[in-house]
């Protein structure tokens, strides 16, 4: 799952997709590296600025959406508002993923009637809010608790079992250290039987292990997204497609998994790096 962020506060894009074509163009790109679906963001996570009006976040990605589809991308959309899923379910999107925790299951009654995806994270705090929650010393236990009763709501509303995906929700309303303690117990989410979102990329718990900023995160990412693979996780959510595609096909060879493909044994790019000539030469 390739990310492509429509707003302006995304805390961790190296490049800023301003414009339209800019996002099109970038979502085009992350799908010629590997990526088999497209999340499109219209309202960054982080607390430091306002909840986005549902008119706001729509401008910001239905038009993303309508041009996303029409060349036959999957996309998601991260959203956690009812008006903003539907005007994207109508328009062709595949997924709504929603880092709420469905505090509108309302969300669910629309992915029940279109038929779409519908991501289920645990988090303990309001979108947009800074929280950390008593976890009693089991943060682990909480999440199996609440990942289970999201579940039962959605199909409640009549979300079917193939239609739900699971996400531990690292960073959100967690410290490091409980973010942490809940990928490494991330077997404990297969009782609940549906496939687990891994969302890792450049998050601050990487950062406050390596000490990097969110750009400087892609070594961090790597290293969890190979645990969080050995753990189960089927879906990665990442902004670097390019590098976890490599990332895991390199594995998967090392690991006999696959053999060493056939390549262009002549190709001189794959022996060094090429030595521009001196200006003026």
């Amino acid at each position: 799952m390739g990310i492509v962020n429509a707003n302006p506060d995304s805390f961790s894009d190296a490049e800023r997709a301003a414009t339209l074509e800019a996002q099109v163009e970038r979502a085009l790109a992350l799908v010629r590296d590997g990526a088999d679906l497209i999340d499109v963001g219209g309202e960054s996570g982080v607390t430091y600025t306002d909840v986005s009006a549902e008119e706001v976040e729509t401008q910001r990605v239905l038009p993303l959406v309508r041009r996303l589809v029409a060349e036959g991308v999957t996309v998601s959309v991260d959203t956690w508002k009812p008006a903003v899923a539907e005007a994207v379910l109508d328009a062709g999107a595949a997924m709504i993923n929603d880092v709420s925790g469905l505090r509108d299951p309302r969300l669910a009654d629309l992915c029940a009637a279109s038929g779409a995806a519908l991501v289920l994270m645990h988090t303990r705090a309001a979108p947009k809010q800074e929280h950390f929650a008593d976890y009693k010393g089991d943060v682990v236990a909480d999440v199996v608790a609440l990942l289970e009763e999201l579940r039962a709501t959605a199909r409640e509303r009549g979300v079917s079992p193939e239609q739900i995906v699971l996400d531990p929700g690292p960073d959100f309303a967690k410290s490091p250290a409980e973010s942490v303690a809940t990928l490494r117990a991330l077997d404990h989410l297969h009782k609940l039987g549906r496939p687990v979102l891994l969302a890792v990329s450049n998050k601050y718990f990487i950062g406050a292990i390596t000490g990097r900023a969110p750009d400087e995160r892609l070594a961090g990412t790597l290293a969890a997204v190979g645990e969080g693979v050995d753990a189960g996780g089927a879906i990665l959510r990442v902004h670097d497609v390019a590098a976890v595609s490599d990332f895991l096909e390199v594995r998967r060879v090392l690991r006999g998994e696959k053999p060493v493909p056939d390549f262009d044994a002549g190709d001189e790019r794959l022996k060094w790096v090429r030595q521009e000539p001196p200006p003026g030469a």
